[in-house]
């Protein structure tokens, strides 16, 4: 914290700036303005039951800064008593109090690394932004919060098996089926190949479903069902009736703002059953963006006032040039779109070191700080990961020893394809993992 506090870039000496020539024009800063952080509450415990529900405001008043400025704030939130505590940056605008909700106040705690279910000691501060080069923060207020998980278990035993399948006929694991609000119902995300599959339980062919005349019916043992046209699919099972249904099925963003455009190819949501949501690291550029399915225009979302609510056929969503996740909530017809870091991949073993854009790792949305980037083509020669195709931020292995540090070596490559595996759960020491494949 003690970092970010001491972020004074200012190049003048910050006591009186002068604005052109008359004495009319001279403007007299207070170089000792500030305010104090209020909470209206100070120990929360929050529960996923009240998602939707405030439960913090943060206010403070305006400071004097001996001129009327256009200042703008950002809440910032950092586990007390830790040196070197990471921080969590909420931006407020213009506005004099930010109001945070259940859920937003708990993945707050929980990308600070708190542990739910257990009280967590935060400092609360305002970081006061004069300009691009000057920013001052208050002083700390105390806040203690409890964060739940968040995690759904949608989990079953149940799986997708086939030639049409990423996982082949058992050479891979099967692509998991997941519980839906329908008992007894399952559903499963799959990209399929041209190929055959079957429905098994637990991994292996003691239990396993099939349909002799592809007509939807299942029957134990019953016939491989084909697949005809590679693509993304939906598949339903009902373990009830012993029924299946098989459906193109994809989401996607779509627009100005897309590397697409809005002709496509739509840049692809990937479903998170530890969310019951649809999520996407990317780059957008200025413009606008929806969200539409199977790349076509037939169903589509916008928002109307652009405000976290998604209409359907709804209006185009604006966005400014920079790298974001995206989420959407197709049960609640919400969304969110904020700020972040894309991890990828650079090096002569890759892409000339930055001649194209990096290869990008995925979040675990169910694994906080764990990313993957799966069938990497990689050359003989070396590689490197950074943020945001820049080397503002980049990590190499000094010993190769599976420890990733700022700055460190390259990393020798092979050429092949591999899965790669980034562990940030402990920031001081993160670690990688390349297998071939």
């Amino acid at each position: 914290m003690k970092k970010y506090i001491n972020k004074i870039l200012f190049l003048l000496a910050f006591t009186t700036v002068f604005v052109g020539c008359s004495d009319d024009d001279v403007v007299v800063i207070n170089e000792d303005f500030t305010t104090t952080v209020n909470l209206n509450n100070d120990n929360i415990v929050l529960e996923e039951a009240n998602e939707g529900v405030p439960v913090l405001t943060v206010s403070w008043a305006k400071p004097d800064f001996g001129y009327e400025a256009a200042a703008e704030y950002n809440i910032l939130f950092s586990l007390a008593g830790v040196e070197d505590s990471p921080v969590e940056s909420v931006a407020a605008g213009s506005a004099l109090e930010k109001v945070f909700m259940t859920e937003d106040l708990n993945k707050v705690l929980l990308n600070l690394g708190a542990e739910p279910g257990t009280a967590t000691n935060l400092d609360v501060m305002v970081d006061i932004i004069l300009s691009k080069q000057y920013s001052k923060a208050t002083d700390p207020t105390s806040l203690t919060a409890t964060a739940y998980s968040g995690v759904l278990d949608l989990t079953t035993p149940w799986g997708v098996v086939g030639s049409a399948t990423p996982g082949g006929w058992g050479e891979g694991p099967d692509t998991p089926f997941y519980k839906t609000a329908e008992s007894g119902v399952y559903v499963a995300y799959i990209d399929m190949i041209v190929g055959e599959w079957k429905i098994r339980r637990d991994n292996n062919w003691d239990v396993n479903y099939g349909s002799d005349n592809n007509d939807g019916t299942l029957q134990p043992n019953g016939g491989n069902i084909p697949v005809a046209e590679a693509g993304s699919y939906k598949i339903t099972f009902d373990e009830n009736n012993l029924t299946y249904a098989i459906e193109k099925y994809s989401w996607g963003l779509v627009g100005s703002a897309t590397p697409g455009g809005w002709d496509g190819p739509d840049v692809p949501l990937m479903y998170d059953s530890c969310s019951d949501t649809w999520r996407a690291v990317v780059k957008l550029n200025d413009g606008e963006w929806k969200i539409r399915q199977n790349n076509e225009w037939t169903v589509n979302y916008g928002s109307d006032a652009a405000d976290g609510t998604l209409q359907s056929g709804g209006g185009n969503i604006p966005v400014t040039l920079g790298y974001y996740e995206v989420i959407v909530d197709f049960n609640n017809l919400t969304y969110s779109i904020e700020k972040t870091s894309v991890y990828g991949v650079v090096g002569s073993g890759y892409n000339d070191w930055g001649a194209t854009p990096d290869f990008p790792f995925t979040p675990d949305y169910c694994n906080e700080g764990i990313y993957y980037a799966n069938d990497v083509p990689l050359l003989d020669g070396e590689i490197k990961f950074r943020v945001n195709n820049d080397w503002g931020v980049n990590y190499g292995d000094n010993g190769l020893d599976g420890i990733l540090e700022l700055d460190g070596a390259n990393i020798p490559s092979t050429e092949g394809t591999y899965d790669i595996m980034l562990d940030f759960t402990n920031p001081s020491v993160p670690t990688y993992t390349i297998t071939a494949k």
